[in-house]
């Protein structure tokens, strides 16, 4: 098998980290070097909402010496990702355009749920025992400098997930504003954590008891000497024994035991604390530290889609748990969601030949079909807005914010009246506003076939022509109502794919 040589940047809040990896031959996927620039970019974003041109003068430096690394190391494929200091800053737009232009590499500006979903893919690739620990109630801790992350696993799926904005940089930097220091700064800083947590513990962790905790961050190995690619299990002891330490330490005392610049003891304390809290809020005994970064599941994706790897987890499904999670806690109908997310993936795949989408448009429409009823928890008259805007204010790991935008909008013309002109005003380009067109079609279509909410369609069949989607379904149930309304609800697709959905009813 060919080798290839894959560098990962990330252009986080507190460091430009670089690690380049050999892919393929015997090893599958190898680290071969790590280069990391202290930058603190959160520092000005969390604060000023706005990063200074000397700051991004300094980034462009560093990403153009590590060019010259890539260069002298053979690096034929690449990927640079900002996480949330470049995302909150009001000035994003600008710094990539100024990192692009003088060093010729694009960046990619990661989504939270984005990037959370990256790095649950290096968590899989680092320890193969990922699927067997979340059989059991695991909860993951991945703590970044701009917030935290919270999800919740339970026999092998994701149950649900919360980003609270806790991450250590940013906590240290809310503190400073506060002119927070001296003998009260720990104190404070606990108060500061535990208003959140509290939150947290209440809405989400009620329910399932949890063995597991796996924590990852920038500093979390530190603790507990974890060397690379060995994995590290402590117990709920242990990690209340280091705990201990840290917080009756000096500043000096501890840049001196862990063999860290003291600036970095001001982000390893948030950090810990959040950990411990989340420990003693859930009762977990095992607690795993995977030591991954952002650089291993850039890595890992990119060897996944070019198919240099496979992992054994299907990730798609813990996007659409997560999805039906979200649609239970608004009250769903199960039966009726589960009938047109059926029949909506039915009728994609017999119009595959002229809608010419794929894959990742069939799970967006699937997500849509999932949630396509939570808004009528809040107004029964009103589904498609309120749909909208609760879509558009939930996390769904897995996507990125324009393909939330996309999914939000299936589902709000699912019911009102679609505007090409409307979905251009929200950001989304000429070719994902037709994908949007052409999924709310379906969906509008397969919801119509269950109007009455009872499922009365059996055994459904599809069949396309040259001019008709032939829909034939078995029932002894009376279709009045289904059959009547449903030419009304044809309109979109036919616009869309410019042919005429026809019904026919056999009883049976």
């Amino acid at each position: 098998m060919a080798v290839l040589m894959f560098a990962a940047i990330e252009v986080g809040s507190y460091e430009i980290e670089m690690k380049i990896f050999e892919i393929g031959g015997k090893n599958g996927i190898r680290e071969i070097d790590r280069i990391a620039h202290v930058v603190e970019l959160g520092k000005n974003s969390y604060n000023e909402k706005y990063i200074g041109f000397e700051m991004i003068d300094e980034v462009c430096d560093v990403l153009y010496d590590f060019c010259k690394i890539m260069k002298s190391y053979g690096v034929s494929q690449s990927r640079v990702c900002a996480t949330s200091a470049v995302r909150e800053a009001e000035n994003c737009q600008t710094i990539v355009d100024r990192i692009y232009i003088r060093t010729g590499l694009k960046v990619d500006v990661l989504s939270n749920s984005e990037l959370r979903y990256i790095y649950n893919k290096a968590i899989a690739l680092k320890e193969k025992d990922f699927e067997s620990i979340i059989e059991n109630g695991t909860v993951l801790v991945d703590m970044g400098s701009g917030s935290a992350q919270l999800t919740l696993f339970d026999q092998g799926k994701l149950i649900t997930t919360q980003n609270i904005l806790l991450g250590s940089l940013r906590v240290r930097e809310v503190l400073a504003g506060l002119s927070v220091s001296g003998a009260n700064y720990r104190s404070v800083l606990e108060e500061y954590i535990d208003d959140d947590m509290e939150d947290v513990r209440k809405m989400f962790f009620r329910d399932t008891e949890i063995s597991n905790m796996i924590v990852t961050g920038e500093y979390v190995s530190t603790l507990f000497g974890n060397k690379e690619n060995v994995r590290t299990y402590v117990t709920k002891e242990e990690f209340e024994k280091q705990y201990d330490i840290l917080l009756t330490s000096s500043a000096d005392e501890l840049e001196e035991k862990y063999n860290i610049p003291q600036e970095h003891v001001g982000v390893l304390i948030p950090s810990s604390m959040i950990y411990k809290k989340v420990l003693d809020i859930t009762g977990a005994q095992r607690i795993w530290v995977p030591n991954v970064k952002l650089c291993d599941g850039m890595v890992a994706e990119y060897a996944e889609k070019n198919k240099k790897i496979k992992f054994s987890k299907d990730f798609n499904n813990d996007i659409l748990n997560a999805s039906r999670v979200i649609a239970k806690r608004y009250m769903w109908n199960e039966e009726h969601v589960r009938f047109v997310e059926e029949s909506s993936l039915g009728i994609f795949d017999a119009t595959r030949k002229i809608h010419g989408l794929g894959k990742r448009e069939r799970l967006l429409l699937q997500i849509a079909a999932i949630l396509h009823e939570c808004g009528k928890y809040i107004n029964v008259s009103y589904p498609g807005d309120c749909s909208f805007s609760i879509i558009m204010r939930t996390e769904i790991i897995g996507i990125s914010h324009m393909e939330r935008v996309m999914v939000a909008n299936i589902v709000k013309y699912n019911t009102e009246n679609i505007s090409f002109e409307s979905l251009l005003m929200q950001g989304i380009g000429k070719n994902d506003a037709m994908t949007v067109i052409k999924l709310a079609a379906i969906l509008r279509l397969s919801n119509a076939l269950d109007k009455t909410h009872k499922q009365k369609c059996r055994n459904m069949k599809l069949k396309m022509n040259e001019k008709e989607l032939i829909i034939s379904v078995n029932t002894f149930e009376d279709m009045t109502i289904e059959r009547g309304l449903f030419p009304d609800k044809t309109f979109l697709f036919e616009q869309a794919y410019g042919i005429k959905p026809v019904i026919i009813v056999k009883r049976t």
